[in-house]
């Protein structure tokens, strides 16, 4: 059963060469309770892609598909989650705050699946109705 929704920067903050302590601990210890979006999984496997050729290329996709991918369940973007993002964004046009539309996207599976989002950027889903956020970089 999923309880928490990792984005991107807190998957990222996992992969640095020098990784987030504290982003791996809580990763360690939720592991199958955690999910991410599918736009999380298109930002990751984009990231890793645009890198030359090389070890460090070669290490990071391993790490997506051989510890993320059979880990990690991908959630979609779907019905549910798009209806609850186009109220949500002309909610926010409204208040003179658009949001980037992809934040927005992983607030509403965050929302439509009951869970928190996991982000090492708060302020990229403030705003937004009804999402909480858990920001494990800092404790």
């Amino acid at each position: 059963m999923n309880r928490f929704l990792l984005d991107t920067s807190t998957i990222s903050l996992a992969m640095r060469r020098n990784p987030d302590q504290r982003v791996l601990r809580s990763m360690s210890e939720n592991g199958r309770e955690c999910a991410m979006a599918s736009l999380t999984w298109h930002e990751l496997r984009y990231g890793v892609l645009r890198l030359p050729k090389g070890k460090r290329r070669g290490d990071l996709m391993a790490f997506l598909d051989e510890v993320l991918a059979p880990s990690v369940e991908v959630l979609p973007y779907d019905e549910r989650a798009a209806s609850w993002h186009a109220t949500e964004r002309v909610r926010m046009e409204k208040l003179g705050k658009p949001r980037p539309f992809v934040d927005g996207q992983i607030a509403a599976i965050g929302v439509t699946n009951g869970l928190p989002v996991v982000t090492a950027n708060p302020k990229d889903f403030r705003g937004f109705k009804g999402v909480n956020v858990l920001n494990w970089a800092n404790g």
